[in-house]
């Protein structure tokens, strides 16, 4: 999975919506402790460093050598490339001893993941009491009534070029299994959904849709769903070329702590 991240990691980086700040006090407001966080497929480090404000170290971590390359730098956050193959010894040794991490934070990345091997290592390294796990995606995005008709029939032509762990995201996370205790910020089966504001032009929204891996995965195949008759139905739909505009994209958040 990591090489199809690592042929759109500079699109990913300019491409992704900025995860709001208040979402960080959120959860670090419900963590007794602020030593270490762990942020798994990090890929820029776009959470991890607003992590990093929170937090006294943050240990970034993803599969993708391509995305860590340009990862944005911070004292307080340390980047590790993390083979696929790694063992769940091997990530507790690196990351840090059992009982020992506050927070643990995966952003638009766990539907990728070995749910429970992944789960397992992470109410290890969980503190007891007191340390939390955070996942949340986005999977939708409001434009305008003009442009939202035409967003989604886009849409439709990307469904098979999807890898099929996707459908968690379709789902908002509403079927992803998280077997972790309630603190308030959304549940197993029942995410928490906010909204995540962004002002874009219309070739920055453009950048985002060639960042998506179905659109990736279209193009090697020899299809390409962002053609220059889609890219103008969109402009047009848009408002032209020049206008920036306030888009807003959906997202879902699940936040648990270790069962006792």
């Amino acid at each position: 999975m990591s090489e199809l991240f690592d042929k759109q990691a500079d699109l990913y980086l300019e491409g992704r919506p900025d995860y709001p700040k208040e979402w960080y006090k959120w959860l670090a407001d419900r963590t007794p402790s602020h030593s270490l966080a762990w942020d798994v497929g990090t890929g820029n480090g776009q959470a991890a460093i607003a992590v990093a404000e929170h937090y006294d170290q943050v240990i970034a971590t993803d599969v993708s050598e391509a995305q860590l390359q340009r990862a944005i730098p911070h004292p307080r956050v340390k980047y590790l490339h993390i083979p696929p193959t790694f063992s769940k010894d091997e990530l507790i040794s690196l990351i840090g001893p059992e009982n020992s991490v506050d927070l643990i934070t995966v952003a638009q990345a766990v539907h990728w993941f070995d749910l429970p091997t992944f789960y397992k290592t992470a109410s290890l390294l969980l503190k007891k009491p007191g340390g939390i796990i955070a996942v949340w995606c986005y999977n939708n995005v409001t434009v305008s009534p003009t442009f939202d008709p035409v967003m989604d029939s886009f849409h439709k032509t990307t469904l098979p070029f999807w890898n099929p762990n996707i459908q968690y995201v379709f789902d908002g996370y509403k079927t992803l299994s998280f077997p972790f205790g309630e603190v308030g910020l959304g549940k197993e089966g029942e995410p928490k959904e906010v909204g995540i504001p962004k002002t874009l032009s219309f070739k920055g929204f453009v950048r985002m849709l060639k960042s998506w891996s179905a659109v990736v995965t279209a193009k090697e195949k020899g299809v390409d769903l962002l053609n220059e008759g889609v890219v103008k139905e969109m402009e047009i739909a848009w408002g032209g070329p020049e206008l920036v505009r306030l888009v807003v994209y959906k997202a879902h958040m699940l936040v648990g702590n270790v069962k006792a």
